[in-house]
């Protein structure tokens, strides 16, 4: 029999994203959709920080009262001047009465809600070309005015 590696988790980073005023496409064939603009931020790692450069985007599809999917693209400036391209997808889901709370822009109790992710970053940077082949995971919550995130590389 073949010895498998467990997977660890190895924090990468936590960040701060900014965000705009929702812009809703509404109902289409496949869920209520919804584009938010990504306007700022900034992450923190081990021995290193970015800013998120306004311009990205959180593309949303509400799938039911309960559960949304979230895909944000937005890009990272390093403080040494490296961009990094993120793809995030995300669920979201909950009890429906919280999930339109955070739909109408209210302050939920994070522990009350989940909210997983899957990062990919990818980057031409040759310090930071590991993280091109690398898995991320992570976790996070929506605030009124932003969404914060903890990105982990899993090992």
């Amino acid at each position: 029999m073949t010895t498998l590696i467990d997977p660890t988790l190895v924090l990468f980073a936590d960040l701060s994203v900014q965000v705009g005023e929702p812009l809703e496409i509404g109902s289409t064939a496949h869920g209520l959709r919804r584009l938010i603009p990504i306007i700022g931020g900034e992450a923190r790692g081990q021995g290193w920080r970015a800013r998120v450069l306004p311009g990205g985007t959180d593309f949303q599809r509400i799938v039911h009262a309960g559960l949304t999917e979230l895909d944000a693209r937005y890009v990272l400036e390093t403080d040494g001047g490296e961009l990094i391209y993120v793809q995030n997808r995300a669920l979201r889901s909950g009890p429906p009465e919280l999930m339109a709370a955070l739909q109408r822009g209210e302050a939920v109790d994070p522990t009350q809600i989940y909210f997983r992710c899957n990062p990919r970053f990818e980057t031409a940077a040759s310090s930071l070309r590991w993280i091109n082949e690398r898995v991320f995971v992570g976790t996070g919550a929506r605030l009124p005015e932003q969404v914060v995130m903890r990105f982990f590389e899993l090992g």
